[in-house]
């Protein structure tokens, strides 16, 4: 609900703050006196794009604030999802600078006009000509049906569905392509793999390899150092074990004259039996090294093939090898298991799309049977809107196409004189009849929805007498559920209004400024009264204005 509304230097509006409460309020004022300037000043807030032009005085800043009272909106998630500060009193203030830039703000929370727009349907909607044209849209014909239907939580149930099917069916042609693409390379990478998987690799083999060739390709000289090892350790006369063995003696005895040559013993003890040690050693590996073509050639054809793999795949270590064998393994993995991943999927698109074709059934069902009772309410509130001959052919039809608010198409019909045909509204109502079958069904919607403040611009445009005094009590009746505002030229209307504001020019020094004030019973008199007979009061005027009043 629109609590207050501020304007500064905008228009013909130097300076406008003016508040409001719910019901139903009505809006006059002489032609050019500035109606079309406040809903271009409201529009601003509610995320409209700004004209420099618009500016009174283009030296100085525009500013329009607008306080809501959202606490029955149930706003609390929009305003979590694009984070913004939440307030019951929702305060919007945009700002248009001088040198053309815009800043908009919610409860001072800079935001964006796109996010300001959403949020501006959610408040305020304003009824001109060109939202008329709504009423001819088959998604506003089924938001009416829905809304009579009270299909908000089986459309909310149908969405979630249809979000997981698409997501689903998404994913299911995902795989599709993928299987594609993984046929062609599912051979070429399963001969990489088993190139890779043929050398058995591990961690150290490349380094094991190595060693295995150099001792290989090295055998003679290997056996012929092992062999003069060997002869220095173990000559008869000049060996170094046999020496070793006199130097052992010497030590033996040296200990038995004093204990302080027991540690020379126990060292020079220690060292013959390492070198007996080694010298045994020498003489295993020189009788188990023998030349082996046949085994070097092995282990140098092991060594070429790790090479060229190393080469091939552009790495340099045993390491990164094992990554792409890891690699490798995968994708032929997956796409050995993709045949069975495809039928789960595909199993699962069809339990979905049966889930989601029950909720579309049901919401079918339900539309169809508030149809009638649709038709007869449309029907009988226009006939009492001067359209006696109004009749409407309202069918629901099942496509296999799935939108988001179903699988219905709509046929919505009509015609306005007896032995006319049904055509849709876009090609035989006229500009007056949309805007009371518009009314009409925006009466019935406040009565089934949390509709935002209704703005009616001169809805009442080509209408008179008693036809504007039932839009008057249409209106009236609809306040009762929600805020509505109707800017109208029929006192008939006008004085439905629980509050009466009049928007008028003033002439102050060399400018001209529009206003607006809240008017008090007897100014409400004078008003109407000026509304029937002109400027110029009579009785009559005056006395049928009370009447309307009262």
């Amino acid at each position: 609900m629109l609590i207050n509304l501020s304007i500064q230097n905008y228009a013909l509006i130097d300076h406008l703050n003016v508040s409001f409460t719910g019901g139903f309020t009505t809006i006059t004022g002489e032609t050019g006196a500035g109606k079309s300037i406040l809903l271009g000043g409201l529009s601003l807030v509610l995320g409209k794009r700004a004209d420099m032009s618009s500016l009174k005085n283009k030296e100085n800043r525009c500013v329009i604030e607008a306080v809501f009272d959202i606490k029955n909106y149930h706003l609390e998630a929009f305003f979590n999802a694009h984070d913004l500060e939440y307030d019951p009193n929702t305060i919007i203030r945009r700002e248009i600078h001088p040198n053309g830039k815009s800043r908009a703000f919610v409860n001072d929370s800079p935001l964006t006009l796109d996010i300001l727009a959403q949020l501006g349907k959610r408040l305020i909607d304003i009824h001109s000509q060109h939202q008329t044209l709504q009423l001819t849209e088959h998604d506003f014909q089924l938001k009416m049906i829905d809304a009579f239907a009270d299909n908000t939580k089986l459309l909310a149930k149908y969405k979630t569905k249809l979000d997981n099917y698409k997501i689903t069916l998404q994913e299911f042609d995902e795989l599709i392509e993928f299987q594609k693409n993984a046929n062609k390379e599912y051979d070429y990478n399963t001969f990489l793999l088993n190139e890779l998987e043929a050398i058995f690799l591990e961690e150290g083999l490349q380094e094991k390899l190595e060693d295995q060739f150099q001792q290989l390709n090295n055998v003679e000289t290997v056996l012929d150092n092992l062999s003069r090892g060997s002869q220095l350790l173990r000559d008869e006369q000049v060996g170094i074990v046999n020496l070793l063995r006199e130097l052992k003696l010497i030590s033996t005895r040296l200990s038995g004259i004093g204990t302080n040559f027991s540690d020379l013993k126990e060292r020079i003890d220690s060292v013959f039996i390492e070198l007996t040690d080694i010298a045994d050693e020498m003489e295993t590996l020189q009788e188990s090294v023998e030349p082996d073509p046949a085994k070097l050639e092995e282990v140098n054809n092991k060594l070429q093939l790790l090479y060229d793999l190393e080469r091939k795949h552009d790495v340099s270590n045993i390491s990164q090898l094992l990554e792409i064998k890891e690699v490798l393994t995968t994708k032929v993995t997956a796409t050995q298991n993709l045949e069975e991943e495809i039928a789960a999927k595909r199993n699962l698109l069809l339990e979905l799309k049966d889930e989601l074709d029950q909720e579309a059934n049901l919401l079918s069902v339900r539309r169809k049977t508030v149809i009638p009772e649709i038709k007869e309410k449309l029907e009988h509130s226009l006939h009492s809107l001067g359209l006696p001959n109004a009749t409407f052919n309202i069918e629901i039809f099942p496509t296999e196409d799935y939108k988001s608010n179903g699988r219905d198409t709509l046929s919505f019909l009509f015609s306005a004189n007896k032995g006319s045909d049904y055509n849709t509204l876009k090609k035989v109502a006229s500009g007056g009849e949309l805007s009371r079958i518009m009314l009409v069904i925006k009466s019935i919607l406040a009565r089934y929805e949390q509709l935002p403040t209704l703005m009616f611009d001169e809805i009442d445009s080509g209408v008179s007498g008693e036809i504007s005094n039932r839009m008057g009590d249409i209106m009236l009746n609809m306040s009762r559920y929600m805020q509505v505002f109707s800017i109208t030229h029929l006192p008939q209307i006008a004085s439905k209004g629980d509050h009466h504001y009049k928007v008028f020019k003033t002439d102050i020094g060399d400018h001209t400024q529009t206003q607006m004030k809240e008017l008090l019973e007897d100014e409400r008199v004078f008003e109407l009264a000026e509304m029937l007979g002109g400027k110029s009061l009579s009785d009559s005027a005056l006395a049928h204005a009370r009447e309307l009043l009262n």
